[in-house]
Order: C-alpha cells, then sequence, then structure tokens
C-alpha cells in the first residue's frame, strides 16, 4: 500500500497535511530519541576523562614533595653603588647600580635631548623612577640637593620730589586744563566754561559753587590751583541799551526783573547810575550788589 495513502486514510489528513507530516516525522523521531543519546555521549566522554585523570595522577606521585612546594627564585644581579654625576654616567653604569634598562634608556635620551639635572631631585622627575630606589641612590648623586638663588637686591625707592603745582587763571582755563582736576569730567568743564561766558567773567573763585554738579570738595581743589587776577574786568551790560533777551541771559538777572529793568527805562528814561536800579521797588539791595559788577550805564 502506498504510505502517503495509509496515513491519509488512517489519520484522516487532506494531501497537503500529509505531505507536513512526512515532513515533520524524522525531527519528530529526532526530538524523541535526543535525550537517551546526549546520555550515552556524556557517559562515554566521563570514562574518557577518567581515564586522562588517572594518568596525571600518576606523573605528580612522581613528583617529589620539595620540587611542588619550592618556588622557582631568579638569579640576583649584584647592585654596586657609586658617586655618579647624571649628566655624564653611561646606561651600563646606571644598570650596574640597580636602574631599569629602560629608565636607565630614558635618563639618557633626556639628555640627548638637550636635558640638564640641576639637583638631586630632578631625578624623581624620570618617569618609572621609584622613590623607594631614588631614596638608596640619592647619597651617591653628584649634585646639589638646591639650588641656591642669590638674592636680588630691592630697588631702592626713588625720592620723590613734591611736585609744584601749576595755578592757572580761572577765567583763561579750557577744558583741558579743568579736567586735570580731580572731579572734573568733560561735562563739568564744559558747564563750568559756560557758567563763565554767560556770567562775563569770574569775580570771585566762591562764583564756582553756583555752577550747577560742581560738588564743594572739587571746588576746594579748584580753588587751590586757580587765581583770578586782581585788575581783571567782567563783561558788563549796558543797561541803557540792552534789551530784555539781553538782560534775561544773565544768570543774575531773572526774566521778570529784565522786563522791569526795561520797563523802567522806557517810563523814566536812561539810567543816571546803576544804583538807580534801586528805583524798581522788586529789586532789593543785596541782588543789586551781587549783580552791579557786570552791569554800566555809559
Amino acid at each position: 500500500m502506498n504510505p502517503r495513502r495509509w496515513i491519509r486514510n488512517f489519520f484522516g489528513f487532506t494531501r497537503s497535511q500529509t505531505n507536513g507530516f512526512i515532513f515533520l516525522l524524522p525531527l519528530i523521531i529526532l526530538f524523541i530519541f535526543s535525550e537517551p543519546i546526549n546520555r550515552w555521549f556524556q557517559s562515554s566522554r566521563h570514562s574518557d576523562f577518567s581515564k586522562e585523570q588517572a594518568a596525571l595522577d600518576s606523573l605528580s606521585a612522581q613528583w617529589s614533595k620539595e620540587e611542588i612546594n619550592t618556588v622557582p627564585v631568579e638569579d640576583e644581579k649584584t647592585v654596586t653603588f657609586f658617586a655618579f654625576d647624571p649628566n655624564q654616567v653611561s646606561v651600563e653604569e646606571l644598570v650596574s647600580m640597580g636602574f631599569a634598562k629602560g629608565l636607565a634608556t630614558r635618563l639618557i635620551n633626556y639628555r640627548n635631548k638637550g636635558g640638564k639635572f640641576l639637583v638631586k631631585t630632578d631625578l624623581l622627575k624620570l618617569y618609572g623612577m621609584d622613590s623607594t630606589f631614588y631614596l638608596s641612590v640619592e647619597p651617591f648623586i653628584l649634585l646639589p640637593a638646591k639650588v641656591d638663588v642669590p638674592k636680588r637686591e630691592l630697588p631702592t625707592k626713588p625720592e620723590f620730589t613734591k611736585k609744584e603745582v601749576v595755578r592757572f587763571d580761572l577765567n583763561h582755563a579750557d577744558t583741558t586744563v579743568l579736567k586735570t582736576i580731580y572731579g572734573i569730567g568733560s561735562k563739568l568743564s564744559l558747564r563750568i566754561i559756560s557758567f563763565r561766558q554767560s556770567l562775563g567773567g569770574f569775580i570771585s573763585v566762591q562764583q564756582l559753587y553756583e555752577v550747577y554738579g560742581l560738588d564743594s570738595i572739587v571746588v576746594d581743589r579748584l580753588a587751590k590751583v586757580s587765581f583770578i587776577r586782581e585788575d581783571y574786568l567782567p563783561r558788563t551790560l549796558n543797561l541803557n541799551t540792552a534789551n530784555e533777551e539781553e538782560l534775561e541771559a544773565h544768570p543774575y538777572i531773572s526774566k521778570r526783573m529784565a522786563r522791569a529793568i526795561v520797563t523802567y527805562r522806557f517810563q523814566h528814561g536812561k539810567f543816571g547810575s546803576v544804583e538807580d536800579l534801586l528805583k524798581i521797588q522788586q529789586l532789593e539791595e543785596n541782588q543789586l550788589n551781587k549783580t552791579k559788577p557786570y552791569l554800566t550805564v555809559e
């Protein structure tokens, strides 16, 4: 009977199921018998290992107890220390003192590249130099322990002579001169000159306190290095010809005061003297005294 037909009739498979079953059947058989095959293989290996173990045991039995427990000792090299200069010693001499061949070679290479050992501790800078080994060779190194640096004599402090202060005329000083005073910058120097021009010139150092933004300490500094000539005559305004705008431009004359002056002059004619301003009822005597040096009737 055809096996395919028998399987199909026995299990009730279709044609495709029958083909799949025939394909899987060997794998199923192999899976079922894999465990027994593995046990047989392991047992055969164990027997071979037992034979090898027995051979090793018989070999070790032939060794003596001393041969097993004795650690081999390297041949000890004879080390002789002697005085040496690291800048002149050779590789062979270094090795004879116990230097490792690599360490000795690095020392020579450092020297060949222009390096120089100045003090004993310079050897510790070599890569691979053991500090314990260094202590054993340190007494034999023909180098100083440290370099004595000559003491530098400190320069004597120069004797400073007191700088003579150059005084300047406050009515002729420009911004460059004014900025030499500590506390006066570009803005303040321009403000001082602008106030001086609108005023007609300074007749007293005290007028500096009237400059907006000028600190009293800075005014004191400026007063110490500046002067006003005794014969200095400020620029004046003619009470009989100046108009209201010209009068008002002066820092000591307010807008209302300028209008009162022009009005009085229109009503009563020219001023005979500066003191005639007191005839204006609103004007106080202390204000006149402050403004008087900058006024004229001629």
